[in-house]
């Protein structure tokens, strides 16, 4: 079975042109999130921070839609010292799915 990625579209900060990544995600009560192992110096971290508006999907490298169509969202960072609790359910929920959690965590909170 082929792994799910989240595919996010951010609007680049200095060319205000589409910039599309593949990342490891998880769920949480309706929200997805992201790690940025390079924190605020990925570039899509930065473009987030400049225009919090994005589109995601998740899905396959096939089929980067299969399991979720594009969905318009607002992306922010998480604060650890203003929610550890989210923070650390995040991180728990990362380390369980990848064995990984070191960095930024980034939501996306989907628009309706």
């Amino acid at each position: 079975m082929a792994e799910n990625f989240l595919y996010l579209t951010t609007t680049g900060r200095t060319s205000g042109e589409p910039r599309r990544i593949e990342i490891w995600y998880v769920e949480r009560a309706g929200c997805h999130y992201m790690i940025s192992e390079r924190r605020e110096e990925s570039n899509w971290v930065k473009n987030i921070q400049h225009d919090p508006e994005v589109i995601f999907s998740v899905g396959t490298r096939a089929d980067p839609t299969a399991a979720l169509p594009p969905t318009r969202a607002t992306g922010r960072v998480v604060s650890e010292r203003d929610e550890p609790e989210l923070a650390s359910a995040v991180r728990s929920l990362m380390d369980a799915k990848y064995g990984w959690s070191a960095g930024l965590i980034i939501e996306l909170s989907p628009r309706g």
